[in-house]
């Protein structure tokens, strides 16, 4: 093979990797034919040594994975182990279950094996994905490929090392030759041609050298992109499956196809996201490309499983997407992640498409704090599509960002009291606030109540300290307002870990607050955490308020919808259905928070 690409571990073990995908796809249909590009895919190996279980458990924790393999990278040192100890315990894993040395070791062993029986001695380029959890895995695989075939060319691209931090990576690891900063179709294949001898050097700024004329490029701003995704060739997979059918133990992964309809963010202004560092402005495919490319795909891995890898899927396209997708008549099974601006029937159109699982973008249920991080979202717009997402039977994964720099006690309290109201829908998961490199809060970080940053201490425990020298990291800690953040937060973080336990004790799995309407009248039935079943009736213009509310709905319109009734009279209703926790009210507008059965 004249290119390899590889993705080292620790991806989800049954989805192959849409970065090696796209890239192979693209470098095949642009380079002379007789050159020959390969993916490779070790996390799978890995994966089969260690257990999936082991290696599912491990992957899900960035500083646990990190830990590993700096572990291998750097032995002797105690930091790997503490680190990988502690991020365990903080995902609520028994550390005591691991055996940290005898991963590592298994983990070594199984990827150098997959190198060794490689045939590298031909290959002048390799090129190695590093994306989440995949720093440490990544710089072992360049320095071993390195250290066996001394005139490799190695290149590391992903979100890992793109603007500033893959400088850094060049100036602390001598055995990575290149960086791409960005997307890296258009500069890859460029570097694949000089190194391949077609053509006589390299203009795009995106790729980044330690001794070529690229030194001095930044990579902020450098980008260089395709400049429509419906130009892009469907992602090749054929390497993965062809990897999956020989690693033993693999026979029964289902398998989860990465797709993307978009790159970048269309909203792009949240105070606190680092995740569109490769990317610079927004694109996204037609809605009859991305149906194209499901059905290729299906046709050709006989896969129904999807996910989506876009930050945000397109605002305006999504549910036209899933329209297209209705069409193939084909019980899809869809993973995607939106922000808490689709109304129920946006929702509906996505589910007759196959969507079955949404990663919505909550982040607070306090509106002064999503003021702050520029969500563009209310409390209300989360409370909705919460709601929504329960009554389709859509699988919700959220998050609320606690201890946010700048936060009061009031915007906390806020946040505590709107929590009973979501207590109905699945719980959210508390994320504490970390700072990316180059998101806005790095930027202007004075804003934020931060004096200043400095590296993120649990690098130390990852790499020693002539290598932090010359790296920058991807998250840094901060001086500032942490310590009474974290004090103000904990009692968000209790009530919330209190939720999901009652939730699992009472064996709810859907909404906790539902209703049945029969016609002139609607009962409503409410289990609350205590275990309590209250049980509620509407009849007449109640229930025809309650009805129109379920979306967010402004008073006035309220007012106008039943007009007999005098406005008193209804603001009395809705503070009843507030107290009574029927309702949501934020800012003059209403809504009903009971799901149908």
């Amino acid at each position: 093979m004249d290119i390899a690409l590889i993705a080292p571990p620790w991806p989800l073990f049954n989805r192959p990797s849409i970065q090696l995908g796209a890239l192979k796809a693209y470098l095949s249909r642009n380079l002379p034919k007789d050159f020959r590009v390969k993916n490779l895919h070790p996390y799978l190996h890995v994966a089969s040594v260690l257990g999936y279980r082991d290696y599912h458990a491990i992957s899900q924790s960035s500083w646990a994975s990190e830990a590993v393999f700096a572990n291998i990278l750097y032995p002797g040192r105690t930091g790997p182990g503490l680190l990988f100890e502690k991020a365990l315990r903080a995902r609520g894993k028994k550390s005591t279950r691991f055996d940290f040395e005898g991963i590592c070791r298994k983990a070594r062993e199984a990827l150098e094996n997959y190198l060794d029986r490689l045939d590298l001695s031909k290959t002048r380029l390799l090129g190695i994905s590093v994306c989440l959890n995949q720093l440490t895995a990544g710089l072992y695989v360049a320095r071993f490929a390195k250290e066996r075939h001394p005139g490799l060319k190695v290149v590391m691209g992903g979100a890992s090392v793109s603007g500033s931090i893959g400088r850094g990576v060049l100036n602390a690891f001598p055995f990575v030759d290149f960086v791409i900063d960005g997307e890296g179709e258009r500069p890859l294949l460029e570097l694949a041609r000089y190194l391949l001898g077609i053509s006589e050097g390299i203009n795009s700024r995106a790729v980044i050298s330690r001794n070529g004329p690229q030194q001095d490029v930044a990579g902020s701003g450098r980008k260089d992109q395709v400049p429509s995704l419906d130009d892009l060739p469907p992602p090749d997979y054929d390497d993965f499956f062809r990897e999956l059918a020989e690693v033993p133990g693999a026979a029964g992964v289902s398998v989860v196809l990465p797709v993307e309809a978009s790159r970048g963010c269309w909203w792009g202004k949240c105070t606190f996201c680092n995740l569109n560092l490769q990317w610079k402005g927004y694109r996204a495919k037609g809605p009859e490309r991305v149906a194209a490319e499901f059905d290729h795909l299906c046709k050709r891995y006989s896969c129904l499983d999807f996910a989506f890898m876009d930050n945000c899927l397109p605002r305006r396209e999504a549910s036209s997407m899933f329209g297209k997708l209705a069409l193939h008549k084909r019980d899809y099974g869809v993973f995607a992640e939106i922000r808490a601006v689709h109304s129920k029937k946006e929702l509906v159109h996505m589910k007759e498409g196959g969507l079955k699982s949404l990663q919505v973008g909550i982040e607070a249920l306090s509106t002064g704090v999503l003021y702050r991080l520029k969500k563009g979202s209310s409390t209300i717009d989360n409370l909705a599509i919460m709601k929504n997402c329960a009554e389709l039977g859509i699988d919700l994964q959220a998050n609320i960002i606690t201890c946010f720099p700048g936060t009061t006690e009031a915007e906390v309290q806020e946040t505590l009291r709107n929590l009973e109201f979501a207590w109905p829908f699945p719980t959210l998961k508390p994320v504490r606030f970390w700072l990316g490199a180059e998101s806005p809060v790095f930027s202007h970080f004075r804003a934020f109540n931060i004096r200043y940053l400095k590296t993120e201490k649990r690098y130390s425990m990852l790499f020693p300290k002539e290598v932090l020298e010359n790296f920058s990291p991807l998250i840094l800690q901060y001086v500032g307002d942490r310590k009474r953040q974290e004090r103000q937060w904990r009692v968000v973080e209790k009530r919330l870990a209190f939720f999901q336990k009652r939730r699992k004790e009472l064996g709810i799995e859907g909404p906790a607050l539902t209703y049945r309407d029969g016609g002139h009248f609607l009962l409503i039935r409410q289990l609350m955490p205590d275990g309590r079943v209250l049980n509620h009736r509407l009849s007449g213009p109640s229930r025809t308020i309650y009805l129109h509310a379920m979306e967010p709905a402004k008073m006035e319109e309220i007012f106008s919808f039943v007009p007999e009734i005098p406005k008193r009279k209804i603001e009395d209703f809705i503070v009843q259905m507030l107290s009574k926790r029927l309702m949501f009210s934020e800012n003059g507008n209403v809504l009903s928070l009971a799901c149908k059965v």
